[in-house]
């Protein structure tokens, strides 16, 4: 049984696409069909159901995809009894939101730059769905997102946390010594809001719904950086979480207002897919990570 052929099973089993695995692994479409074909034989079972373009395991191939998982973390660790840590090698795509970007995955990426510095790293932003796919397509190994609580029977969490989101504003704005600020007053003040569907923003918009208000931003912006810098010039008003704000309040420059609506909370959720291969520096990523945010 050739190595090779479980790491194609394992990525088929990933992606659930032939043609998508053969990219991913450099390989033509054929020589993936063929390399399959090979490990049904030795198995003497059939791995996939193919039903037109959509690709299933068997009740076999489920079977198999642990041992394989098994098999090939195995294969890893001999290869790398005799390796430093930095000397991990190899690509980590993340999926993520911008904010996290800016906010909070900095820190956690420069340190595992400085302790494996032959680690490729990228970072993927987009919207909740789009990354849910792309997690399901294995054109990420990871996924690092900001929303409702959300559980997969294909997920593997490894980690959530509540984070609190405020409307925030100067230090020096009039609003930021006021006590029970009224929804009314405050939508008097110039909005500076990321853009709709964003889930903190959809979940105030719905709970100022249900009071009867209607928001009429300035602007929308995904940058949440963007938006910091207007808030320092005392231009307006914004809703952002903490860890975004958090250095800004702590240094007196920006304070989180007290408005009279209900408390906005969201969970910061980082996970991956049951059938994915965990490389070495995805765990490395997920330690540190469980190092900055706990």
């Amino acid at each position: 049984m050739e190595i090779r052929n479980l790491v194609t099973f394992v990525r088929i089993a990933e992606t659930q696409n032939f043609s998508r695995t053969a990219e991913q692994l450099g390989y033509s479409q054929s020589a993936v069909t063929m390399q399959i074909k090979q490990l049904e034989g030795e198995l003497r079972t059939q791995l996939f159901e193919r039903i037109g373009k959509q690709v299933k395991l068997t009740q076999a191939g489920e079977r198999l995809l642990p041992y394989a998982l098994g098999i090939l973390k195995a294969v890893r660790q001999a290869e790398e009894i005799a390796r430093e840590p930095a000397q991990i090698a190899g690509k980590l795509r993340i999926g993520t939101c911008e904010s996290f970007v800016i906010s909070v995955l900095p820190p956690v990426l420069m340190e595992l730059a400085a302790h494996c510095p032959q680690v490729e790293i990228s970072t993927h932003t987009a919207r909740i769905p789009e990354l849910i796919q792309m997690l399901r397509r294995n054109d990420v190994d990871i996924l690092y997102f900001l929303d409702q609580k959300m559980y997969f029977p294909e997920w593997v969490k490894v980690s959530e946390r509540p984070e609190k989101i405020f409307f925030v504003a100067s230090a020096d704005s009039a609003l930021a010594r006021e006590k029970h600020i009224p929804v009314e007053r405050l939508l008097q003040e110039p909005l500076y809001l990321t853009e709709k569907g964003i889930s903190y923003r959809y979940a105030m918009e719905q709970a100022l719904a249900a009071k009867g208000y209607e928001l009429h931003p300035v602007w929308e912006v995904g940058n949440t950086d963007v938006i910091t810098r207007i808030l320092l010039k005392n231009k307006g008003v914004s809703f952002l979480p903490e860890y975004v704000v958090h250095p800004y309040v702590a240094d007196g420059r920006l304070a989180v207002l007290d408005v009279d609506c209900e408390e906005i909370v969201m969970w910061s959720q980082l996970v991956y897919h049951r059938n994915k291969d965990v490389t070495p520096q995805m765990q490395q990523f997920i330690e540190l990570m469980r190092k900055h945010i706990g």
